[in-house]
């Protein structure tokens, strides 16, 4: 198996399920694994993580509140952009969400 992984995308975007996130561009950390079969050492397929950063980018400028819509949206474009792929795995992470106290970040993760 070939795996190619962007890790730490960094996003600014008004997403959220509250007032102000939906005005202030929020912080978001976003880590990407393509992994496709690679049966042939001598020529592993080829997986453009330009596209795979563009897809993310794109999908963030779309109106989202929550996380889990976000992941769900850049991973049905990756398995339809990349049909090879057996796993696709996502993260995002919201960094200092609105609550109370201090919080580094929130995270949604999901493989498939």
């Amino acid at each position: 198996m070939l795996t190619v992984s962007l890790h730490g995308i960094k996003i600014h975007a008004p997403i959220g399920v509250y007032k102000e996130e939906k005005i202030l561009d929020n912080e978001f950390e976003v880590d990407v694994d393509v992994s496709v079969p690679a049966t042939n050492p001598k020529e592993f397929p080829f997986i453009d993580y330009t596209l795979i950063n563009k897809t993310v980018s794109e999908v963030f400028e779309e109106r989202h509140e929550l996380l889990e819509q976000l992941i769900k949206e850049i991973y049905n474009k990756l398995k339809a952009q990349f049909p090879e792929s057996n796993k696709v795995k996502i993260v995002i992470r919201k960094k200092n969400p609105p609550m109370s106290g201090e919080v580094g970040y929130a995270q949604v993760g999901y493989e498939g």
